[in-house]
C-alpha cells in the first residue's frame, strides 16, 4: 500500500481526521516517476484501497482538473503542481536553494554557493562548504567584486544594458591575479561569451588556485541570482580528462540552478 511505501500507514481516525482526504491524497501521491500513468487496478494496488473506493476518488480527480483519463488510462495532470505552490512562493530564495546546493554538494564533493548582486558587488545567501580552499572564509553575507567572481559575471551579463552601464561607472576594475581580467573591455567581452552560453568558468581570477563554475537562477524570465561551484585548480588539473570533468561539473551545476529557478516560479 502506498502508505507504507511513504513512512507509515493511515493514522487511526478521530473528530480531527478526515479520512477521506487522507485517501484522495494518498490517490495523488500513488503517481510517481515509475508510475506516471496506472489503471483503476493498478492505483487500488498502490494505495489499498478498493476498486470501488480508487474509483470514486480518481473520477472525483478528474472532475476537478487534477487527472485525467482516456477512459481506462489515468495521469496526473499539470494541475497538481498548484498544491504545491502556497508552499514554495511562501519560501525565500535561500531556503529554496539550499536543500538543491545540498544535493549538488553531495554528489560532485565540492562546496557550492548562492549569490545576489548588490551595487558592485555579489553577497552569499546560501553557502554549503566541504572545505576551505580560499584565504577568506566564505559564509552567508560575505561579498566579493562581482566582475572577478563567476556568480558575478553571470549576474552582470544578464542586467539590462543601462543597468550594465551604470555598474562599470561605479565599479573599479582591476586585475586581482595574474591573467585576471583588468579593464572594462575585457570585462564586457567576458560577459558577452557569458550571456551566449549561459555559463561563466572562472580561473583563478578572484584567488589563485581556485576555480568555479557559475549557472543563473531565473524568477520567470528575470535572472534574480546565481550558484556555483567552488574546485581547486590543482584538483582539477589532476583528473585523468580535466575537460570532461569541468564539462559534468558545468552540466550539474546548470542543471541545479534550473530546479531553483522551476522551485521559484512552479506556475510559470
Amino acid at each position: 500500500m502506498i502508505e507504507a511505501a511513504k513512512g507509515g500507514g493511515v493514522p487511526a481516525a478521530s473528530d480531527q481526521y478526515v479520512q477521506s482526504l487522507a485517501r484522495g491524497l494518498a490517490v495523488i501521491r500513488a503517481f510517481d516517476t515509475d508510475h506516471p500513468k496506472m489503471t483503476l487496478t493498478e492505483v487500488a494496488a498502490r494505495t489499498g484501497l478498493t476498486r470501488a473506493t480508487a474509483r470514486r476518488f480518481l473520477h472525483t480527480l478528474v472532475e476537478l482538473g487534477y487527472v485525467r483519463t482516456d477512459g481506462k488510462i489515468f495521469a496526473l495532470t499539470a494541475k497538481v503542481l498548484q498544491l504545491g505552490y502556497a508552499y514554495l512562493s511562501g519560501l525565500s530564495l535561500p531556503q529554496l536553494a539550499q536543500p538543491h546546493l545540498e544535493e549538488l554538494s553531495l554528489e560532485l564533493g565540492e562546496s557550492t554557493s548562492a549569490a545576489v548582486l548588490e551595487g558592485t558587488d555579489i553577497a552569499y545567501v546560501a553557502r554549503v562548504s566541504t572545505r576551505r580552499i580560499m584565504t577568506v572564509g566564505i559564509t552567508v553575507g560575505t561579498r566579493f567584486p562581482a566582475y572577478a567572481t563567476s556568480m558575478g559575471r553571470v549576474l552582470l551579463a544578464a542586467l539590462p544594458p543601462a543597468q550594465l552601464a551604470e555598474y562599470l561607472a561605479a565599479a573599479e576594475i582591476r586585475a586581482l591575479t595574474p591573467g585576471a581580467i583588468g579593464t572594462r573591455a575585457a570585462l564586457l567581452a567576458e560577459l558577452d561569451t557569458v550571456r551566449a552560453q549561459g555559463w561563466c568558468l572562472l580561473n583563478q581570477e578572484l584567488e589563485l588556485g581556485l576555480m568555479s563554475i557559475a549557472a543563473p537562477v531565473h524568477d520567470g524570465p528575470k535572472v534574480v541570482a546565481a550558484i556555483n561551484v567552488s574546485l581547486q585548480a590543482q584538483a582539477v588539473s589532476a583528473q585523468p580528462d580535466p575537460d570532461a570533468y569541468l564539462a559534468a561539473v558545468r552540466e550539474a551545476t546548470v542543471a541545479t540552478a534550473e530546479l531553483i529557478s522551476e522551485d521559484l516560479a512552479p506556475g510559470r
